[in-house]
């Protein structure tokens, strides 16, 4: 039980170091392309990676097939349209802080759905210091948060659709399936959802730019890295950790961005910045850290 808990735990952070670096291959292919379109490349290729890594027809019980529809709409589609639309509206500073409450709105979430997942005390206490450090780190004087109310509310809502992504394939991870399996299957259910919205968001790729090696390289990344094998590495993590354990991770994902903008982009890092990552570390072991026999301090 032990190891199977370590193993979630560095699968989680790995998870998470590459999602935290995602930004840079984003920004770059957002030369060349549309956020729909590079969102419809990136999880072809890791739909297509993932048959290669196990063809093996998934063969699921009619009524566990909701509980996949759902995982698409929101983990896939919901999630990543909403927060890339919400970046058009309002500032990335503004999208980062917020996406940053989502473990919080998962452990409600699972505190009233999930029996076995309880909010505790030193959650609460983590989840207040992590958003403190989140803060100083998205606005370290450079920065001001200005209130536009389209894009946070969008934001808002991409957080909401994240913790009830958690939830839904925590559910999945019990019945059993093959991993790759069911991230494959979520991926199809998420691209078929995304097909309506390239008539609404200016899907017309220019298909020549794919030519350049720096968009390749990128978007190969993005199927690859960051959707195919992370899903998969994210999916077992919530299976072993469970829903609230795993999304505190949730926390690391300015402080990867801000380490990784210091060491590839070359900016420069500041005293607030690095208090910020600080207190966003503390605030992420206080969340995971157990109450007593795991029964003290239920707040809820």
């Amino acid at each position: 039980m032990e190891k199977k808990q370590t193993t979630g735990h560095l699968l989680a952070a790995l998870t998470i170091l590459v999602w935290g670096t995602t930004y840079i291959s984003t920004k770059v292919l957002l030369r060349y392309f549309q956020p729909v379109e590079i969102l419809i490349f990136r999880f072809i290729i890791g739909f297509l990676f993932l048959i290669l890594l196990n063809p093996k027809p998934l063969k699921v019980e009619r009524k566990h097939e909701i509980y996949f529809i759902m995982a698409g709409l929101t983990g896939i589609t919901g999630y990543y349209l909403l927060e890339n639309v919400a970046l058009v509206y309002t500032q990335a500073t503004n999208v980062g802080v917020i996406i940053a409450v989502a473990p919080f709105l998962t452990a409600i979430l699972s505190h009233f759905f999930l029996k076995t997942e309880k909010l505790h005390f030193y959650f609460i206490m983590g989840f207040v210091l992590a958003i403190i450090g989140i803060c100083m780190i998205s606005f370290n004087g450079s920065s001001v948060f200005h209130l536009n109310p389209m894009g946070d509310l969008l934001a808002i809502l991409a957080a909401v659709v994240w913790a009830i992504y958690s939830i839904v394939i925590k559910k999945v991870s019990e019945f059993g399936y093959g991993s790759i399996q069911t991230t494959r299957r979520t991926f199809l259910y998420g691209i078929l959802f995304m097909i309506p919205a390239m008539f609404f968001m200016d899907y017309h790729p220019d298909y020549t730019q794919f030519l350049h090696m720096e968009v390749m390289g990128n978007i190969l990344f993005l199927g690859f890295g960051a959707s195919a094998l992370c899903f998969v590495t994210w999916n077992v993590a919530v299976k072993r950790l469970g829903a609230v354990k795993t999304s505190i991770y949730i926390y690391m994902t300015p402080v990867i961005t801000t380490v990784t903008s210091v060491i590839v982009l070359h900016e420069k890092i500041n005293l607030i910045s690095v208090l910020g990552i600080i207190c966003t570390m503390a605030g992420l072991f206080l969340s995971g850290k157990k109450t007593v026999g795991q029964k003290a301090a239920h707040i809820m």
